[in-house]
C-alpha cells in the first residue's frame, strides 16, 4: 500500500498504541469564507483534531442536518468551488494532519471522476467519504481511487443487514464510517445506543478502523464513543462555534475550546 493510502491507517495505528481513539473534525470548505475555513481547520488541528474531514458544500445535502446545511449554504453563497476545496486541502495538509473529503457524488461527476481523483491526490487528500454513493454504483470511483492511491469510505448504518454490511466494508479502504443514528447529522444530548452494537458487527467482518459519526457534541460524549470506536467524528458542534459567533477571533476561540474538550475526551475513553 502506498504512502498516500496508508496515512489514515497510520493515524489510527498510532492512536491505538496510545490507548485512545482518533478525533476527526468536520468543516465545510469555504465556510465562512475560503480563508476563514482554512483558519478554522488549522485551529482544529492545533487544538487536537487528528484528521480533518473537509466537506465539499452541495446544494442538496440529503444527509446533513440544519447546522451543516446552513454552513454549506453560506459557503455556496460566497462562491466556493470544488477547486477552492482542493486548495484548502493542500493548505491544511501542510500542517501534517491528514485531510479526508466528505462529498456528495454529483460534484465529483460534474468535475470528472478520474480528474478529481488525480487532483485530490495531488492536493494531498487521503480519499473520499461518499454518503450517497453505494459500492454497487461506484465502479468509476473504485477504479479512480485504485489508480490514484486514494482511500474510499462508504457508510454503514444500524439498519444495514449483515450481508450488506460485509459487502460495504469489503469495498472500504482507510476506515469505515458508522452512522450511529438514523436520520440527518447534528449534535444530540445523548449518543446512540445502537452505535456500540453496529461497531461490534463491523469488527466481525473487517480489521479496518471504525469511525462513529452523527451526534457527538461534548468531551464527555467523545469519551463515551471512544470507549468502543476507533474514531470519533464531530461536525455540527464544531461548525456551530462559527455559526453562533459573528467575529472570527471569538469564533476561533470557541472552536479551539470545544476541540480541546473533544480531544481530551478521545484521549480518556470511557469504559464500555
Amino acid at each position: 500500500m502506498s504512502e498516500q493510502q496508508s496515512r489514515i491507517g497510520v493515524v489510527f495505528d498510532k492512536a491505538r498504541a496510545e490507548g485512545r481513539a482518533v478525533l476527526i473534525g468536520c468543516m465545510p470548505a469555504g465556510f465562512p469564507t475560503v480563508e476563514g475555513s482554512i483558519a478554522a481547520m488549522k485551529a482544529m488541528v492545533a487544538a487536537g483534531v487528528d484528521v480533518i474531514e473537509l466537506e465539499i458544500p452541495y446544494s442538496d445535502p440529503v444527509m446533513d442536518g440544519p447546522v451543516i446545511q446552513r454552513a454549506s449554504d453560506i459557503a455556496l453563497a460566497g462562491g466556493v468551488r470544488t477547486r477552492d476545496a482542493l486548495r484548502i486541502i493542500e493548505e491544511v495538509t501542510a500542517t501534517g494532519a491528514p485531510v479526508v473529503t466528505m462529498t456528495y457524488w454529483n460534484p465529483i461527476e460534474q468535475y470528472g471522476v478520474d480528474a478529481f481523483a488525480r487532483d485530490l491526490a495531488s492536493a494531498g487528500g487521503t480519499g473520499l467519504i461518499t454518503p450517497d454513493l453505494i459500492p454497487e454504483e461506484a465502479g468509476e470511483w473504485l477504479a479512480a481511487s485504485d489508480a490514484h492511491g486514494l482511500d474510499r469510505t462508504f457508510l454503514v448504518a444500524p439498519s444495514s443487514t449483515d450481508e450488506r454490511l460485509a459487502m460495504t466494508v469489503e469495498h472500504c479502504r482507510g476506515f469505515v464510517y458508522a452512522t450511529a443514528l438514523m436520520g440527518v447529522t447534528g449534535a444530540r444530548t445523548q449518543t446512540s445506543e445502537a452505535a456500540p452494537v453496529l461497531v461490534s458487527r463491523v469488527r466481525k467482518v473487517t480489521d479496518l478502523p471504525v469511525g462513529v459519526g452523527l451526534g457527538v457534541g461534548t468531551g464527555a460524549q467523545a469519551a463515551t464513543v471512544a470507549g468502543y470506536a476507533d474514531g470519533v467524528i464531530v461536525g455540527s458542534a464544531l461548525i456551530r462555534c462559527l455559526l453562533d459567533t459573528p467575529d472570527e477571533p471569538t469564533a476561533l476561540t470557541a472552536l479551539t475550546t470545544l476541540t480541546t474538550a473533544l480531544a481530551t475526551g478521545v484521549r480518556h475513553p470511557a469504559t464500555p
